[in-house]
């Protein structure tokens, strides 16, 4: 079960994208600096049950074009199913994650339109950096889209 801390709407973390973001709580990775570490306990939050995640998307239906995944890859299962039904919405889907890219387990990949992947690191910086270590991934090429947080 993915449990929530926050279901919102945002312009800047897919760009070109409206997306429906879901702050999922019991992150494992614990990364140093990270911005959400009330986001680390385990159960805490929301269940997020398809009733929820279907009464969102249908409120938002009109104004959406992508589910955004704060975290929740630790629930591989759950995510993939939140996941199909978004795609089954006909919606983008993304994920942000800690993880490397290769960490990420395949069968959550072939759900994802976008991947972030990579764990926070404050001296490297985030997307918009150059020097960063986090990639931001459309997951069908392989081609990373950095630049589009340069811009």
């Amino acid at each position: 079960m993915i449990y929530y801390s926050d279901l919102q709407i945002v312009l800047q973390e897919v760009p070109g994208q409206i997306s429906l973001c879901i702050s999922v709580t019991g992150c494992p990775l614990r990364c140093k600096g990270c911005h959400s570490p009330f986001l680390w306990k385990k159960g805490s939050g929301t269940p997020l049950t398809d009733e929820v995640f279907l009464a969102a998307l249908e409120r938002y239906r009109d104004m959406i074009s992508c589910v955004l995944f704060m975290g929740g890859e630790w629930e591989t299962e759950a995510l993939i199913h939140k996941l199909q039904i978004a795609r089954a919405y006909g919606l983008h889907t993304c994920l942000y994650t800690g993880l490397t890219e290769a960490q990420v387990p395949s069968p959550i990949k072939e759900q994802l339109t976008w991947l972030k992947a990579g764990p926070w690191i404050e001296a490297l910086g985030g997307l918009s950096a150059p020097t960063t270590n986090q990639r931001f991934i459309e997951v069908s090429s392989g081609k990373v889209l950095n630049e589009m947080f340069r811009q």
